[in-house]
């Protein structure tokens, strides 16, 4: 039986669920933790109709990583987490900075964009990297924000009937685009050429973390950039549930202990 910040991260976060699963059986727990900790700062704008509600959520969490003690199903485990050392306090204020431009009506230039992925889904690998002993954690940064790129660009048609838009403004801008229209029509032709470009982006990420060497404990924290090569092959086509190939290559990096 799943304990439930697993349960969690299974329902809610399939693909690091599924990583996490090649993570040493003692160090599970905790990305466990970690990984559900991400889900909770990824829905607080999701989960409010106001922005600035998603600040007061956001500032609850940092609450927490700074030690406030919570009776809550996920900060419980987290305050465990931070006492015993197994994550970084650092680590997740972090990535609760990070997460505070969802907030924004738009990210408006391709550099803020870009320290938004490296910070939040990039800051995620990290966090992974220093809990499975990865000797370099910082080096885990690129992979993980590639991988943050493709699911943003892979969620383009999900946010939109949020009614939200995570793409950067001055790159819509050149194609003659704002956020407004892209939520108004995500599956437009001018929005597909933008993912086409910024999957770019993605690609160069990965290449940054190409020569990367881990110990065989630590390539659970690197799986997701399995996922994020073939996300970024594919920038147009919508999010859904992964297929059996997207399994298969997580499967086969994880026993392989190869990205």
């Amino acid at each position: 039986m799943l304990d439930r910040v697993a349960e969690i991260v299974r329902r809610h976060d399939p693909d690091r669920f599924l990583t996490a699963l090649f993570a040493p059986g003692q160090k599970r727990p905790h990305l466990f933790t970690l990984y559900a900790f991400n889900h909770e700062l990824a829905r607080a704008r999701e989960a409010v109709s106001e922005a600035y509600l998603a600040l007061i959520r956001l500032q609850w969490w940092r609450e927490v990583a700074e030690g406030a003690k919570r009776a809550h199903e996920v900060a419980a485990p987290l305050a465990e987490a931070l006492d015993s050392g197994a994550l970084d306090r650092a680590d997740l204020l972090a990535m609760i900075d990070a997460r505070e431009i969802e907030a924004e009506p738009f990210i408006a230039s391709l550099d803020a964009w870009r320290e938004y992925l490296l910070n939040a889904a990039g800051g995620v690998m990290v966090a992974a990297g220093r809990l499975l002993g990865a000797p370099n954690p910082e080096a885990l940064r690129p992979l993980g924000a590639a991988y943050g790129v493709g699911g943003v660009l892979r969620s383009v048609e999900a946010l939109a009937r949020q009614k939200r838009c995570l793409l950067p403004a001055a790159v819509l801008r050149a194609h003659d685009l704002t956020p407004e229209r892209v939520i108004a029509e995500p599956s437009s032709e001018k929005v597909a050429t933008v993912r086409l470009e910024l999957a770019q982006e993605g690609r160069a990420l990965l290449l940054q973390g190409d020569r990367i060497r881990l110990p065989g404990d630590a390539v659970a924290a690197a799986l997701p950039a399995v996922l994020a090569g073939r996300d970024l092959e594919r920038p147009t086509e919508p999010a859904r549930p992964r297929g059996l190939m997207d399994r298969l290559a997580v499967i086969w990096a994880g026993i392989t202990r190869r990205i």
